[in-house]
């Protein structure tokens, strides 16, 4: 590997060989999870009239696509990226181009084949982002480097999210909405074979035998409490806000505003992710874990203080100052925790966690509004998280890495 500086920049990380791309192909690939969901919502309003049925099949989808995401992530972690991404993606791809004939012609097709199609197709995706960051463990083994890596990742697909749904809105100017989900499936097919054709993949090695594969799935378990739940916590904390944000938009009349409030939301999450990876921190990734907890945590509560869009704003920019880095930091403690062989199954059980916190935050602030207004609402949010702070706290737990000595094996 390419040596670097005792302080590590962006640009060292894009220096390593191979590195700038296997991160461009896998972007490309990844920019398909901003395209396909949003365009699937808008084809199958299109072709059913229901908004009711579209929130169902996207429920199919992402419930497919999120609970699975351990399970494919350890067939790549025993059998190796290449011999598992390329027919899950593959699959996917297919079924996502059979999707988007299904959707096509309103009405064409029954409800039941459509929903079946979207599950098989949730089921496929490949966990593209787990599989990077796995990589990345190999491409830059200095922790240092490793966390502007892991940054630079976090902010990318931050990114990614928001310019998804903006392609959509520009495909959808001059052609039917499942044309999004066959450019998504486009997506998905190229920058998935030029991340296979990587160098820095094409050597990642399979994970070992059968008898090899309990063991190291005790351990992953067992190490990955405090990421899990650290994730599964942002999770929720951005799936409440999001809706809260709407809620307060509209109770003070600016309904259009509620889009600015998340767009400040998502900036300030880059960049809190980039400062995070700028700063060569001197405590460990388990010490700042519970400190980015409880700093999301306070800046919810005082959100439930604000009087207006203008200081929303202001406010939730402030929160995503805290989500990138503690999402990053999850990451790299479970990377400490994981052994070699595992890397991929745990930064899926983080994403995981992380998508299963949105959706259900998403479910409790449906509840939470109708009993409570936005503001008290927020500050619940944010009590929640401060109570995620000691139950992530480092309690002598050993892990792989810089702080600890590693972990027998």
């Amino acid at each position: 590997m390419s040596t670097h500086p005792s302080r590590p920049s962006y640009a060292a990380v894009l220096r390593i060989p191979h590195a700038r791309r296997t991160f461009a192909a896998v972007l490309l690939a990844r920019l398909s999870y901003g395209v396909v969901p949003l365009s699937l919502m808008l084809a199958v309003t299109r072709a059913f009239g229901s908004y009711a049925m579209a929130g169902t099949f996207m429920a199919l989808f992402s419930a497919t696509s999120v609970f699975l995401s351990p399970a494919r992530a350890a067939l790549i972690d025993r059998h190796g990226p290449r011999r598992v991404l390329a027919p899950m993606a593959g699959a996917c791809t297919g079924l996502l181009g059979l999707l988007t004939v299904t959707v096509w012609r309103p009405g064409a097709v029954p409800p039941l084949v459509v929903g079946a199609v979207t599950a098989a197709a949730g089921a496929c995706t490949p966990p593209l982002g787990p599989t990077m960051r796995a990589v990345w463990g190999r491409l830059a083994p200095d922790r240092a480097l490793l966390q502007r890596a892991y940054s630079l990742d976090a902010v990318a697909e931050e990114l990614l999210f928001v310019s998804g749904p903006l392609l959509v809105g520009v495909l959808v100017g001059f052609a039917p909405p499942g044309a999004g989900v066959l450019a998504g499936a486009v997506l998905m097919a190229a920058g998935t074979a030029g991340f296979l054709s990587s160098p820095a993949v094409r050597v990642v090695p399979p994970g070992g035998r059968e008898r090899d594969r309990r063991p190291a799935g005790r351990r992953v378990l067992r190490g990955l409490g405090r990421p899990v739940v650290a994730a599964a916590g942002v999770g929720l904390a951005l799936g409440v806000t999001e809706l809260l944000v709407v809620a307060f938009a509209e109770e003070h009349g600016s309904g259009g505003g509620a889009g600015w409030v998340l767009a400040a939301l998502s900036a300030g999450s880059a960049v809190g992710g980039l400062l995070n990876g700028a700063v060569s921190w001197r405590s460990g990734a388990g010490t700042r874990l519970p400190l980015q907890a409880a700093g999301l945590g306070l800046v919810l509560c005082a959100a439930g203080l604000v009087h207006g869009v203008g200081t929303l704003a202001l406010a939730v920019a402030s929160a995503g100052l805290f989500v990138s880095p503690l999402i990053t930091t999850a990451y790299l403690i479970a990377d400490e925790t994981a052994p070699p062989e595992a890397r991929v199954r745990a930064g899926a059980w983080v994403n995981t966690a992380l998508n299963a916190g949105g959706t259900a935050g998403a479910a409790v602030a449906g509840v939470l509004v109708g009993w409570l207004p936005p503001g008290p609402c927020f500050a619940v949010t944010g009590a929640v998280m401060l109570l995620t702070a000691p139950a992530v706290a480092r309690r002598g737990a050993r892990t792989r890495g810089a702080e600890h000595p590693a972990a027998p094996l």
